[in-house]
């Protein structure tokens, strides 16, 4: 069975910086495309970041390009999400997600499985 376990959130106070890991056990997903959303209180699931199988290639939500970096280590099964400039709006959970696919993607309709979330609040 897919499990993908996220860690890292907290409380941190804006300006500052938390790191996000997803690691996903089951089967081994190093061909598979993966990503993170976030949804904030009474607000839609949206999409942050995503990266392909490679990791070579990402792609960034403009709220957070510049700021967040995503990467992955296949050996470990993991990836991750490196949070640097946080501000108050970035305040949600934080979820990631695996594709079936080995590409990017944006929707989360992309994506077959999700972990339980992890929560990241920014203080202003």
């Amino acid at each position: 069975q897919v499990q993908l376990v996220e860690s890292g959130g907290g409380l941190v106070q804006a300006g500052g910086s938390l790191r996000l890991a997803c690691a996903a056990s089951g089967r081994t997903f190093s061909r598979n495309g993966m990503g993170w959303f976030r949804q904030a209180p009474g607000l839609e699931r949206e999409f942050v970041a995503t990266t392909d199988w490679t990791g070579l290639n990402t792609y960034y939500a403009a709220s957070v390009k510049g700021r967040f970096t995503i990467s992955r280590d296949n050996t470990k099964n993991t990836m991750y999400l490196q949070m640097n400039m946080l501000k108050p709006e970035d305040t949600a959970i934080y979820y990631c997600a695996v594709r079936l696919r080995g590409g990017l993607g944006l929707s989360g309709y992309d994506y077959s499985d999700w972990g339980q979330g992890t929560q990241v609040t920014v203080s202003s």
